[in-house]
């Protein structure tokens, strides 16, 4: 009885470590994660939690020693999810998390392999930008979706598998939120990290033709998502809707941001601002939908 005790508050202790780090890092994350159940919260944390750890190896700790420290935190995400056990905490969660979703190599892998390119290619080509967004982003989209489908599966029971519609939509998902960040952070990439992510972008050619191209490329990975919104569960329908409302808003505000101000200051929405759109966007998203002039319910 004391064992299980003990393993339940070690678990339970993971998972608040996991909080922590959300809470620490990304007010827009959490206030869509409000929007789950308690399982499929905690799991999303869970991701959320080893995500930025190795994006903060790479970008904020940085040095020649950051390959190393990179390749420990691979090295413990295997065993974690061989054993069911790591003493870093953040570990242990994301392993708990994974091997009850079917989280497994085929997308924790391109995970760090982006998260080395981030420490050897400062200038993308356009097959180098792919494959870094697939594994930095889009991969990230997958895992959610794992958490979506199976945050309540019991040991034994059949993983649910994502249609190819609904998986395309959580790739396309990652993807814009991912290009969004790349247009907010250009000038701190580029100036402080010394990257280059967009193929041909620069700072200094960023221009308005080449900003609406960009924005136009977003969107069309934010209507990818949109469409599969309808097969997902309730909960993360809301949530991932929520969340959408929130990176259109950024995208509306970039686009009406002269681009050599985009050089300037980083592009944000307040706080109050974030809640309304939230808002905005769950009620769009749970009202009944109706067939124009009919009444009818689509």
């Amino acid at each position: 009885m004391a064992a299980t005790t003990g393993v339940r508050l070690y678990d339970r202790t993971a998972a608040r470590a996991s909080r922590a780090v959300l809470q620490g890092y990304s007010t827009s994350f959490g206030l869509g994660t409000r929007l789950l159940g308690p399982q499929a919260r905690t799991d999303i944390e869970a991701v959320y939690a080893l995500v930025r750890i190795a994006d903060e190896i790479v970008d904020t700790r940085g040095g020649d020693d950051a390959g190393q420290m990179l390749d420990e935190l691979d090295q413990q995400v295997e065993r974690a999810l061989s054993s069911g056990w790591s003493t870093n905490l953040v570990v242990h969660a994301f392993a708990r998390t994974a091997r009850r979703v079917g989280i497994g190599p085929d997308v924790i892998d391109p995970f760090f392999a982006s998260m080395r390119m981030d420490l050897t290619v400062r200038v993308h080509d356009q097959e180098s930008y792919e494959r870094y967004v697939y594994g930095s982003a889009e991969v990230v989209g997958l895992m959610c979706l794992a958490v979506f489908l199976n945050s309540g599966r019991r040991p034994g029971d059949p993983l649910v598998v994502a249609a190819p519609d609904v998986t395309a939509g959580a790739r396309a998902l990652g993807a814009a939120f991912q290009k969004v960040n790349f247009l907010r952070d250009l000038a701190e990439d580029s100036a402080g990290l010394g990257r280059s992510y967009f193929p041909g972008v620069t700072p200094g050619s960023l221009d308005a033709p080449t900003l609406a191209a960009l924005l136009a490329e977003i969107e069309r990975d934010a209507a990818t998502a949109r469409a599969a919104l309808p097969s997902l569960p309730r909960r993360a329908r809301l949530a991932v809707a929520a969340t959408l409302g929130l990176y259109d808003r950024l995208a509306a505000e970039l686009a009406a941001t002269p681009p050599q101000e985009l050089l300037a200051r980083r592009v944000r929405v307040s706080a109050p601002g974030k809640v309304a759109v939230l808002t905005r966007s769950v009620l769009a998203e749970a009202l009944p939908r109706t067939m124009p002039g009919t009444g009818v319910r689509a």
